[in-house]
C-alpha cells in the first residue's frame, strides 16, 4: 500500500518537472533546481545533509548541493522520483514515512504556491490526520522562536500548544495550512488569526520551524 510520504513524493516530482528549473519557490533564493536538489542530497549524501543541523558541516552541505544542482535538471526528478538508496534509513518505509510525509508536503507546497495562480489543495482527511499527528509532537519544537504564545486550532475545535506566553495568538486553519504557518510559510497559510494585533503582526514575521 502506498503511503503519505511516497505519494507526495511522486506528487513533488511531478511538479517540479511541471515548473521547470527556473520556477520560484517559497524557499528564499531557491529556485526548483535548487529545492531538488536539496531533496535529493537530503536523501542520498548523510555526509552532507548532517549541515542542515550542524553548522559546522553548513558550508559542505552548501558545497555538495551546489554539486548536485548542476546535474541535468531530469536526472534530479528521477533520483526524487526512485528515492533514496536501499542502504539509506530512509529506504525503510517507517522511517521515510515519519521523515517525509511532512518534508515532501512542504516542500510540494512550496512549488505550487511559487505560481501566481496556485489555488489551494485539496487534502484528504486521513492526510490531513497525519498532519495533524505531527503537528501535535513536533508543535513545540517547530514553535520555540515564536515571540508570543500560539495555539493552534482545527476548525473541529482540536488543539495544541505551539509556544507558552503572553499575549496569546490563537492559529486556526485545516492541518496542511496550519503544517505550513508552523514551518514559517506564513504569508502564504490560509488560516485565520486570533489576538492582539501587534502580537499577530510579530508572529507573522516570525522566523518559525526548524
Amino acid at each position: 500500500m502506498s503511503t503519505h510520504a511516497k505519494r507526495e513524493r511522486l506528487l513533488l516530482a511531478d511538479l517540479l518537472e511541471s515548473a521547470g528549473p527556473d520556477s520560484p519557490t517559497l524557499c528564499e533564493g531557491w529556485t526548483a533546481r535548487d529545492l531538488a536538489a536539496h531533496v535529493v542530497v537530503r536523501e542520498r549524501r548523510a555526509d552532507a545533509a548532517g549541515g542542515l543541523v550542524i553548522k559546522p558541516l553548513a558550508s559542505r552541505l552548501e558545497r555538495v548541493q551546489a554539486e548536485f544542482a548542476a546535474k541535468p535538471y531530469e536526472e534530479l526528478i528521477r533520483l526524487i522520483r526512485t528515492g533514496p538508496p536501499r542502504l539509506s534509513p530512509y529506504a525503510l518505509k517507517q522511517i521515510d514515512e515519519a521523515a517525509n510525509t511532512v518534508e515532501f508536503f512542504v516542500h510540494t507546497e512550496d512549488v505550487r504556491r511559487a505560481q501566481p495562480d496556485w489555488t489551494p489543495r485539496e487534502v484528504s482527511s486521513v492526510l490531513a490526520d497525519a498532519l495533524w499527528s505531527r503537528i501535535e509532537r513536533m508543535a513545540r519544537i517547530l514553535g520555540r522562536k515564536a515571540p508570543v504564545g500560539v495555539v493552534l486550532r482545527r476548525p473541529d475545535g482540536q488543539t495544541a500548544v505551539a509556544h507558552r506566553g503572553t499575549p496569546v495568538v490563537t492559529v486556526t486553519g485545516e492541518p496542511g495550512e496550519l503544517t505550513l504557518f508552523l514551518y514559517g510559510r506564513q504569508d502564504t497559510a490560509k488560516v485565520e488569526l486570533d489576538g492582539d494585533k501587534d502580537a499577530v503582526a510579530r508572529l507573522l514575521e516570525a522566523k518559525l520551524g526548524l
